[in-house]
């Protein structure tokens, strides 16, 4: 369980292919603090550490979080949004993220508001998630709040500490992001669905 609030960026250092696995290697400031078996996530996708070479951990996303999330298109020296678990006597500051992402958005607007920035995303109107206005979502792993939501697209407004202290500030029209909807609206979904049936 996380809370979408963001510790560190982590630089992706090294890249290896398993079959159809991924491995990642990150230099972080926290990995002093990390030990195995842990789960961080990394882009908002929770992933097991599963070795610590000084100031640089491993990690490995399997093919099917590759196909559902922005880490396949990861390159070395790539930045990345870091997040360790939620300890259980911790604060909740953002919202309650899973690290499971839903799908990946498209970056489809950076609006410079003189103080703050506004992004838009797009993402498949097909899909079965919804998102409501002033509700949460969570994007690369960070817990956010709509400004605007239609279907298959919605807005959220940054603040420069957050753009600073997060790959947000990297983004650009085009760019793929992760995406995990709130938990308390896809069961909702899920029980009305079983309701028609």
């Amino acid at each position: 369980m996380f809370t979408g609030i963001i510790e560190t960026l982590g630089t992706v250092t090294a890249i290896e292919s398993n079959g159809t696995n991924k491995s990642f290697q990150i230099e972080s400031s926290i990995t002093h603090e990390l030990k195995i078996d842990q789960s961080v996530a990394h882009n908002g996708v929770c992933l097991t550490v599963v070795n610590i070479n000084g100031n640089v951990y491993t990690v490995t996303a399997i093919d099917e979080t590759l196909k559902r999330t922005n880490l396949g298109l990861l390159t070395v020296g790539d930045k990345i949004n870091l997040e360790r678990c939620l300890p259980s006597n911790g604060r909740l500051d953002g919202h309650f993220v899973q690290g499971h992402v839903d799908l990946t958005a498209v970056c489809a607007e950076v609006k410079d508001e003189n103080g703050s920035w506004v992004f838009k995303f797009e993402y498949d109107k097909s899909s079965d998630h919804y998102t409501v206005q002033k509700g949460s979502v969570c994007v690369n792993g960070v817990s956010l709040t709509f400004v605007e939501s239609k279907t298959g697209m919605f807005s959220v407004a940054i603040i420069p500490y957050t753009y600073e202290h997060t790959n947000f500030n990297s983004f650009k029209v085009g760019s793929k992001v992760n995406i995990e909807f709130d938990i308390l609206g896809k069961y909702m979904i899920a029980y009305m669905k079983r309701m028609e049936k």
